[in-house]
């Protein structure tokens, strides 16, 4: 069976480069080059497109940073809004599928315990949760087939010389090597994913009709017993945390992925797979 060719934007990133690791031996990976879309256009995308001539866009480029979402704007809109919708018509164009990643912040801002499903009406709390569903949107309008993967907050640990940012395992154990404290509200509920799992599942992804889906771990406790367990398997005697208590619900129903395969950890279990494959 000829394997599918997929292009990969971002793939020097935090999700993109594990993409590129992990990937290679089930999907003719091809990367968009580095900051080729950092500054181009809709015809400088489309040219790409068709350069690459894939099978599917895996488009995984964004600014995720909800902080600096909110301080600049427009420089959101353009990756996360414009950058996408202008993938999806040159998938369109050109024949190919899309599977772009979206965010559970479009669920900020909604009252109640959840877990929510993808029917839910929304009403995102930040930018960079409203451009992720605006996105949403327009890429569906454009690419009724495209794909669209609400991703919870994702984590991993160094190694194998690929990219880290910050993340719950890694801010933890700063907190602890710094002598301060972090705080987690018992009032938050989110799912938190080990990177690689979430690529894990890519591709059956590739293969899924059109429309959004909530991808990664679903909520098995609120963030406060979630610190706390991840200083456990961390090993560390003297959490580095504190309770603080605000509410925030962005805990996702995963049953419409889950029936079509995919297949995520609870929040506990996936930390420690992380760790046996860190100490293998």
């Amino acid at each position: 069976m000829k394997m599918k060719r997929v292009l990969v934007t971002g793939a020097g990133g935090f999700v993109g480069a594990r993409i590129m690791a992990q990937l290679g031996g089930q999907l003719e990976l091809v990367a968009a080059p580095a900051g080729a879309l950092r500054s181009a256009g809709p015809e400088e995308v489309e040219r790409l497109v068709d350069a690459a001539a894939p099978d599917v866009i895996l488009h995984t480029a964004a600014i995720s940073d909800t902080g600096y979402c909110e301080q600049h704007p427009e420089e959101s809109r353009r990756a996360n809004v414009e950058l996408p919708v202008w993938l999806a018509r040159a998938a369109r164009r050109a024949g190919a599928g899309l599977v772009a990643l979206s965010s559970d912040q479009v669920y900020a801002g909604l009252e109640g315990p959840g877990p929510f499903d993808e029917t839910v009406p929304l009403r995102p709390a930040n930018v960079y949760g409203r451009h992720k569903r605006e996105a949403e949107e327009r890429v569906l309008d454009q690419l009724d087939s495209a794909v669209l993967l609400r991703a919870t907050w994702m984590y991993d640990l160094p190694g194998d010389g690929l990219p880290v940012r910050g993340n719950l395992p890694l801010n933890l154990l700063a907190a602890a090597n710094e002598g301060r404290t972090l705080a987690f509200s018992a009032g938050d509920r989110r799912g938190v994913t080990w990177v690689r799992q979430a690529v894990e599942n890519l591709p059956a992804a590739l293969d899924w009709p059109g429309g959004v889906y909530n991808f990664g771990c679903e909520s098995d406790g609120d963030m406060y017993a979630t610190a706390l367990a991840f200083c456990r398997l961390l090993g560390l005697d003297e959490p580095p945390v504190e309770k603080a208590c605000w509410q925030r619900c962005l805990a996702m129903d995963g049953g419409k992925a889950r029936r079509l395969g995919a297949a995520f950890d609870g929040t506990a279990e996936g930390f420690a797979r992380c760790l046996a494959a860190r100490n293998k």
